[in-house]
């Protein structure tokens, strides 16, 4: 027995099926595309609005934060609002992580170079064909590890020296008897006046840049370490102090 229906109440509807996903994203589809290509026919249009990348970078960070805003003020009436707030919060952000990686992308493609000048203190870094970076290291200095006659010697980088000069250690690791020299070149120092002997090396070299029949001082008392001067700097096109690192670059014909 059916129930008695109200007289007055309006005639049941038959419930309504939703699209199907695949309908949805047709739709979608069609309207990236159409998106696409008005973005496209503006930039034709006025093509000296966007000339660079960066000016690509802001329209896509401009359509991505309409598509966003439209969807949801589309769907919000349908659902949680909560819901919908914290997917557009989530989408802001990842846009605007893109937008910024793009705009600092050669900052953040010298993050690995800046790595390797950290974690590597004493060897030189080099980052392009002709030149190369020192990072200081703990005391202030700046420390080469080169090598003379093949051999790892350890270098204070020191503007202020004329010669380059091997600690009387390193000379005898060399093999060189540092007894039979003749200490006759005087030079003044900050600890007074100091006695070197001249010294010949068959080969010297800092990172990309060789020297051969290289003169050299030996000093008379120990050093701290060895002493990269002018002699050999000179080689280098410019030596610049940035920051905490010495940037060396050097002429075609420093190198080999």
């Amino acid at each position: 027995m059916q129930p008695d229906r109200n007289p007055w109440s309006p005639e049941p509807q038959e419930p309504q099926e939703p699209p199907r996903s695949g309908e949805r994203v047709w739709i979608w589809v069609l309207v990236i595309v159409a998106v696409v290509g008005v973005v496209l026919a503006l930039a034709r249009a006025f093509p000296e609005a966007v000339q660079t990348g960066e000016d690509w970078a802001n329209v896509g960070y401009g359509v991505g934060l309409v598509a966003l805003v439209s969807t949801v003020l589309l769907r919000v009436r349908r659902g949680n609002i909560g819901l919908y707030l914290r997917y557009a919060a989530i989408w802001s952000g990842i846009i605007a992580v893109l937008v910024l990686g793009y705009a600092y992308r050669d900052e953040i493609a010298g993050v690995p170079q800046r790595l390797k000048t950290t974690f590597n203190v004493g060897n030189p870094v080099q980052v392009s064909e002709r030149e190369m970076v020192v990072p200081q290291d703990e005391t202030g200095s700046y420390v080469i590890v080169g090598r003379v006659n093949g051999q790892r010697v350890r270098f204070l980088v020191d503007t202020g020296a004329t010669e380059t000069v091997l600690s009387p250690e390193d000379a005898r690791r060399l093999g060189i008897d540092t007894e039979r020299l003749d200490y006759a070149y005087e030079a003044e120092t900050a600890n007074g006046v100091g006695y070197g002997a001249a010294w010949r090396a068959a080969s010297i070299e800092v990172g990309a840049v060789k020297a051969a029949d290289f003169d050299m001082t030996i000093n008379k008392t120990p050093m701290r370490a060895s002493l990269l001067g002018l002699s050999f700097l000179s080689r280098f096109e410019s030596i610049e102090f940035r920051g905490r690192q010495l940037i060396l670059k050097w002429r075609e014909t420093s190198a080999g």
